[in-house]
């Protein structure tokens, strides 16, 4: 009888986080969260030329919403850690404050990008998204809490200090104008139901995410990615088609390697999920089944995309 009720009250539980993750349909209703913004901004006016932690913690840390504890493990890590991030990148921080100011008055292009996705897949589901200001080592991420987006890493101006930033920050930091685009990409990924196992599953997972994110947005966030791909398909196809089936990523996805930019798995995923979408006779469909990919080499097959190399 007592293991007939644990797991009725563990599926009770899982019923209860299902609802909550799916429980919004009308985008129109999507909160967009920027209040840990200004907590930020406040907790760095009165954390001092030191940067102090324990400022951090108690203004911008601790009563910051679901975005901000969603963001702490893992990217943020601690208040400890975020002082000594902003102390090694103390100009770039102060800079982007016109940036992150501006964010707040992008709510209506972002629910724009909100309502072609239901338009396009119609069981889409919009949870809250959050803007924080993280630790320089993510533009964002999709959690059963809602997206939630690092605004530091969308600061890039023509009068920017770079003197701080490493050769990964110089790729990777963008101008505000993309913020809607990110958000369409992590929107994506938060109604995806797999994740990357393969480096085909990976650069499918993302790649998706940009094409369809593209679709609705007008962008995706890999534009660097195709000036060097475009020009080099065949032999990066032949690359990764040797390497697509291991679990092995480099070169492809989530970090940097010498003579290519970063995460060139985004621009193939993109190049099949495009192949796919632009052979299908239904759209929706197409845009359905990116979502719900069971068999990454079927998926593969179905697109076509080899067949132009052959």
């Amino acid at each position: 009888m007592k293991k007939l009720i644990v797991r009725s009250i563990i599926g009770s539980l899982l019923l209860v986080a299902g609802i909550a993750r799916a429980q919004n349909r009308n985008p129109m209703d999507t909160e967009i969260i920027t209040a840990d913004l200004d907590r930020f901004w406040i907790a760095l006016g009165q954390a001092g030329p030191d940067i102090k932690s324990s400022v951090l913690e108690e203004i911008y840390l601790k009563p910051g919403s679901k975005g901000i504890k969603g963001f702490t493990k893992g990217r943020i890590k601690s208040s400890e850690n975020l002082s000594a991030v902003i102390k090694a990148h103390r100009k770039y921080y102060h800079s982007i404050k016109p940036s992150t100011d501006s964010i707040a008055g992008m709510k209506d292009q972002i629910r724009q990008s909100l309502v072609k996705l239901k338009d396009l897949y119609p069981k889409a589901t919009f949870p809250p998204v959050y803007f924080v200001i993280g630790a320089l080592n993510s533009g964002g991420t999709s959690s059963n809490d809602g997206l939630i987006i690092g605004a530091e890493m969308y600061g890039l101006t023509s009068n920017t200090p770079t003197d701080e930033l490493n050769e990964w920050l110089l790729t990777v930091i963008k101008p505000v104008s993309e913020v809607p685009h990110i958000v369409a990409h992590e929107l994506v990924h938060f109604q995806q139901n797999y994740d990357g196992s393969t480096l085909l599953a990976a650069s499918l997972k993302e790649g998706s995410a940009d094409f369809i994110a593209e679709l609705i947005s007008g962008r995706h966030i890999n534009q660097h990615a195709h000036d060097f791909a475009n020009p080099r398909e065949k032999e990066l196809w032949q690359e990764f088609k040797a390497q697509m089936n291991q679990k092995d990523y480099t070169g492809w996805l989530y970090g940097s390697s010498k003579d290519r930019p970063n995460d060139l798995g985004y621009w193939m995923g993109y190049k099949i999920s495009k192949a796919y979408y632009d052979q299908a006779k239904d759209k929706k469909n197409a845009i359905d089944d990116m979502i719900h990919i069971k068999d990454f080499n079927k998926f593969l097959v179905q697109s076509g995309y080899s067949k132009k190399f052959e």
